[in-house]
């Protein structure tokens, strides 16, 4: 997808976005000398971490905007709009640990039965978007890997993410995406 400079520029760029909204209430503008390869559309998702426990996590599932801004867009979100937590000060900002997941298009997993699910999902490859009616949920693929579940537990939390029965993920009415992520810290 996008190589590893352009992946650091982002980390470094989403933490200036953070601190300059924080110090002036503006959002930063982007640099004259940022990687082009920034410019393509791409899905990005900025999580803040605080002595190894998720402090903030905001992003774009789609790929409706150039990865460059929407990673400012969701690091100011994730730092001061993610309605789980208090916003975050700017002295607290130096203790937080920055990721950017720049992610792929998110595919439907077509099945004829729910249990294909377990052969087309592949934990600490693919996040998981579960969409029933309104509710829809998403879980990166880091969060299978550093919980240590199972493909049946990763459909299971993303359906709670989705504010749904666990078990829907088994129903016809429930689709299940899946997509890839590039974790840059």
């Amino acid at each position: 997808m996008i190589s590893d400079k352009s992946g650091q520029y982002l980390v470094k760029l989403a933490g200036n976005a953070i601190r300059q909204y924080l110090e002036t209430g503006e959002k930063i503008k982007k640099s004259e000398d940022y990687p082009i390869e920034l410019d393509e559309k791409l899905g990005v998702f900025v999580t803040l971490n605080k002595n190894s426990n998720l402090r903030g996590c905001i992003g774009y599932a789609e790929p409706i905007m150039s990865a460059i801004e929407a990673t400012i867009d969701v690091a100011i979100a994730a730092a001061v709009n993610d309605p789980r937590f208090p916003q975050v000060s700017l002295d607290e900002l130096e203790t937080l640990d920055l990721e950017v997941t720049v992610l792929t298009k998110p595919e439907l997993i077509p099945v004829a039965h729910y249990n294909q699910y377990f052969d087309e999902i592949e934990i600490g490859r693919d996040g998981l978007i579960i969409q029933k009616g309104y509710s829809r949920g998403l879980l990166l693929p880091q969060v299978a890997t550093e919980n240590r579940f199972s493909v049946e537990d990763f459909l299971e939390h993303t359906c709670m993410k989705a504010g749904i029965s666990t078990d829907s993920w088994m129903d016809e009415s429930c689709e299940v995406y899946k997509f890839q992520g590039q974790i840059f810290k």
